[in-house]
């Protein structure tokens, strides 16, 4: 029998389960070639805590590893139902109110600082203590960029959409609902389907390139937003990996979001902007500096949010379980 032991967590509602024991240490010094290890040699660990039984189509994960930084508190995996991503903001939210509240950094009031290492790079973390508790923490990730602006693609059943990209430590295509031909409110259904046909449409005809790295070369998701002005509210709707559904306003796609917005001319350094997901949380995001990251024109930006617990225990598979490892349902059946 093998148990895995977690802490779950929730960010606006995008569930964080961190393993916390039972995973096996993972080859490599670098975080890139432990993600590797992992995907190699214990891949079934991920499906297990993250498909169903024990999780569901929309679940999110973080093993938490060894840093190769020495500034780096820990090294961080993210994990989804369909594989790892390279950066999760939403994750980065709740690990600091983890990694705090159960002693593993030295709390600070009435601000605690510390960073952790990100298949991206290096994470670092502002949280903000009251009575001893994490309220809201914010994170400033690596350099965020324009990969290409107003991008024709031409998609399934729907013609050529014009689209940004834009990098926030994963890449993602950027669309208005308007632009995908939607006029009020829309099913879910019918805007995942569209962001999906989206993604699929770049991922088979864009080049998506990271400036450094050939692991982070690969475009995560597309994020609907709405027509929102630069000053206003606006919403994200983040579809990642395979149809997955964010539940929270997508921490780095915020970050990718402030990138394009100030390449856009739509914000300064110092200027904030808020953002809600399909629940109603909110993050903020805010351009701390101007960057550059192998001759693209960068910004380094500022995301917060609020993080909450949710519960704590261990998971058991049973090796004679043939479901133990995880399942998912079939698209269609033959009855």
């Amino acid at each position: 029998m093998l148990r895995l032991a977690y802490d779950d967590l929730h960010t606006a509602g995008e569930p964080v389960r961190i393993l916390t024991a039972g995973y096996p240490e993972l080859a490599g010094t670098t975080i890139l070639e432990k993600r590797r290890d992992a995907l190699a040699r214990h891949d079934h660990l991920r499906r297990a805590m993250m498909h169903e039984p024990r999780g569901h189509a929309g679940m999110y994960g973080v093993i938490p590893v060894p840093s190769a930084m020495p500034v780096a508190a820990f090294g961080v995996l993210f994990t989804h139902h369909a594989g790892y991503s390279t950066m999760c903001g939403h994750a980065t939210i709740a690990l600091a109110k983890w990694a705090i509240e159960t002693g593993r950094v030295a709390l600070t009031e009435p601000e605690t600082r510390f960073a952790i290492e990100a298949p991206c790079g290096l994470i670092r973390i502002v949280a903000t203590i009251e009575a001893g508790r994490v309220r809201s923490a914010s994170f400033e990730s690596v350099p965020a960029f324009v990969l290409a602006a107003g991008l024709s693609v031409d998609v399934a059943g729907r013609g050529a959409i014009s689209c940004d990209i834009a990098y926030g430590g994963a890449f993602y295509a950027i669309v208005p609902a308007s632009g995908l031909g939607f006029r009020g409110p829309a099913p879910l259904e019918e805007l995942v389907a569209a962001g999906t046909a989206l993604t699929d449409a770049i991922r088979a005809s864009v080049p998506i390139v990271h400036p450094h790295e050939p692991d982070l070369g690969f475009l995560y998701g597309t994020i609907i937003t709405d027509d929102a002005a630069d000053c206003d509210d606006s919403s994200n709707l983040c579809i990642f990996a395979e149809r997955q559904i964010d539940r929270s306003p997508t921490g780095s796609g915020v970050t990718a979001r402030m990138a394009l917005d100030h390449a856009k001319g739509l914000v300064r350094a110092g200027e904030m902007r808020r953002f809600r997901s399909i629940t109603g949380g909110m993050f903020t995001g805010q351009v701390i500096s101007e960057a550059r990251l192998a001759g693209h024109d960068a910004v380094t930006v500022a995301v917060a949010g609020e993080a909450h617990w949710m519960g704590q225990g261990s998971f058991i598979i049973d090796p004679d379980d043939r479901l133990g490892h995880g399942f998912e349902l079939p698209a269609a059946m033959v009855l």
